[in-house]
Formats: C-alpha cells, sequence, structure tokens
C-alpha cells in the first residue's frame, strides 16, 4: 500500500513536477432556479461521460454537483457552477466549482460536520460531496460569498 501524502488523497493522480493545465471543456451554469440544478447535473453527467467515468461514478459526480447547486440555491439564491475536464500526469477528471456571492460560511469546520445543518435538512450536503468526490475544497468569508473545488478522477 502507498502511503499517503499530507493534504492528497490516497485516490488522487500523483503529482507531476509542472502546474497541471487549466481544465478543458469548461461549461458555466448559472444557479438561481430548481431548473437549473438539473440542467448543471445533466451537463456535469455528459461531460463526465464524454471522457469515460464508469456508471457508478457517473452518479457520484451527478449527486456532488447537484448538493453543490442545491446549496447555492438554498444559502445563496444564486450562484454558478463550472464544470471542466482536467489531466494530471496521465490521469483525466472532472472538475466542479460551485460560487456564490451570498453570505459566506460563518463557521467551515461546523459546517463540514456530518449532521450540521442550519436549514433544517440531514446536513449531508459538503461533507457528503467531499466524500463523492476525490479532492474537495472550501474558501468562505462573512459577507463575501462561498466558493467549492472538487475533482473527481477516473480510474
Amino acid at each position: 500500500m502507498k502511503p499517503k501524502r499530507p493534504g492528497i488523497p490516497a485516490k488522487a493522480p500523483p503529482l507531476s513536477p509542472r502546474r497541471p493545465p487549466p481544465p478543458k471543456d469548461l461549461t458555466s451554469v448559472p444557479i438561481d432556479s430548481d431548473q437549473d440544478i438539473v440542467a448543471a447535473r445533466q451537463r456535469g453527467r455528459a461531460l463526465a461521460q464524454q471522457i469515460g467515468f464508469s456508471n457508478s461514478s457517473l452518479t457520484l459526480i451527478a449527486t456532488a454537483i447537484s448538493e453543490l447547486a442545491r446549496n447555492i440555491l438554498l444559502y445563496a439564491k444564486r450562484g454558478e457552477l463550472s464544470l471542466g475536464v482536467v489531466e494530471n500526469n496521465g490521469y483525466q477528471g472532472i472538475t466542479v466549482v460551485a460560487r456564490d456571492e451570498g453570505p459566506g460560511i460563518p463557521d467551515v469546520e461546523r459546517a463540514m460536520e456530518i449532521g450540521y445543518s442550519t436549514s433544517g435538512s440531514l446536513g449531508l450536503g459538503l461533507p457528503g460531496v467531499k466524500r463523492l468526490m476525490d479532492e474537495f475544497e472550501i474558501v468562505s468569508t462573512a459577507g463575501g460569498g462561498t466558493t467549492v473545488k472538487a475533482k473527481k478522477w477516473k480510474r
């Protein structure tokens, strides 16, 4: 078993010595209605299918996209999801970036706890996305919005 490097999930491709190229096939989906959640989910699933993800991975990716888009609607009312294909060291994957200019998350660490919710839901959104994807990063500032970046690598 390979030792895990700090900060890099065991499932992620090995880092290349150069900076990886930016995402290609980048598409943005504005999020301000339930229909936009469906559109983002469909676009993300189609993009992942184009690069050969398995059916089970397609479901995981679509679920993560739905959760991120739902959070935008619920907490910020509007935002944007960017979807793209990424490559690193011979591996391909999909990147999902959810951005909003909402109120921000006052306590990101607490928001990442399973079961914590300010909306009365089950509290699986952000921790669920982190579990479904291979890489996850969140940046949020009070009054300045939230950006969540997630990647799933094809195996």
